[in-house]
């Protein structure tokens, strides 16, 4: 929430080319990875193991290192199961101040994860090359504004504030991004800046969160990157019982029939393991495309 005595929000200046390649990414053939970074002391993944500066910036460096190609840093947690603690923007960026502006400095694009447009606009500013809002535009009534203004691609969410078991969930997505879209279009925000997240444990069961993944295709008509952040949800762990940390499996096998069903970008806190399951995937997949689909070697 907006501190009452803080300025209106300033939108950053516009930038008229891509400088983070970040556009350039999106439009690969292969699946980028995200990993996911933490700068909070009740995420439901880690546990706060990263709120400390220095330990976030050694973390982003690791996931760097490990094959990230964007970097998500997030000072407010969005916990999917309830019991975040809300953090004002200057709390927020109190978090932030610290370790966004290192993390830029390494030279891999960086997402601001952020449901405030006063932080989107600030850490624009400081670096960040992509919003990443988990409310898909739709809560903060400055955010389409200032992405707009700073031209930098944006992750539009789907979310709702409370799981409904009873409804179609891709029907409700849909009806989402129409909305999301519209809202970016009077804003001025480019299409092919867009990315859609289904969101994926955020206002859904774990049966919807699988039927997500397993219906992925049906979103593929808005003609947009899809970014699916699978990794350590609740539903792994009501298919195979296991804490947040112990998810590594399922995250995995999750993300790689994402990919399958037409993901773009995979949102991970175990980028290493994460890229390593993607590149013998994709090295697999294109064995079966030389020798044709499903022969196996040496009996054409």
């Amino acid at each position: 929430m907006t501190n009452a005595s803080a300025p209106t929000v300033r939108a950053p200046a516009a930038r008229a080319t891509d400088p983070a390649g970040v556009l350039g990414l999106l439009a690969g053939r292969r699946p980028l990875v995200m990993g996911v970074l933490n700068v909070t002391p009740d995420s439901f993944s880690d546990g706060g193991r990263y709120f400390d500066p220095e330990a976030a910036v050694a973390q982003a460096r690791r996931m760097i290192a490990d094959g990230a190609d964007i970097v998500d840093i997030g000072a407010e947690s969005t916990r999917p199961y309830g019991n975040a603690e809300p953090v004002g923007a200057a709390e927020e960026r109190r978090r932030l101040a610290p370790v966004l502006p290192a993390v830029c400095a390494l030279g891999t694009p960086v997402s601001i994860d952020t449901m405030k447009a006063e932080i989107a606009a600030w850490a624009v500013a400081t670096g960040a090359s992509i919003v990443n809002d988990v409310w898909g535009l739709q809560r903060d009534p400055d955010m389409a504004g200032v992405v707009a203004a700073a031209r930098v691609p944006v992750i539009v969410m789907h979310n709702r504030a409370a799981a409904d078991p009873s409804i179609d969930i891709l029907a409700d997505i849909d009806a989402f991004f129409a909305r999301t879209l519209a809202i970016a279009e009077r804003a001025g925000i480019e299409r092919e800046r867009i990315v859609l997240d289904p969101g994926v444990g955020f206002g859904k069961t774990p049966e919807q969160s699988m039927q997500v993944i397993a219906r992925l295709g049906v979103l593929a008509h808005f003609g947009l990157p899809l970014l699916v952040g699978a990794s350590r949800k609740r539903f792994i762990d009501t298919v195979s019982p296991a804490p947040p940390d112990r998810r590594l499996g399922g995250s995995i096998a999750a993300h790689l029939l994402a990919v399958l069903n037409g993901a773009a970008v995979i949102r991970a806190h175990d980028v290493a393991e994460t890229v390593q399951a993607l590149r013998v995937a994709t090295a697999i997949r294109a064995k079966a495309e030389t020798h044709g689909q499903g022969t196996p070697e040496g009996r054409e």
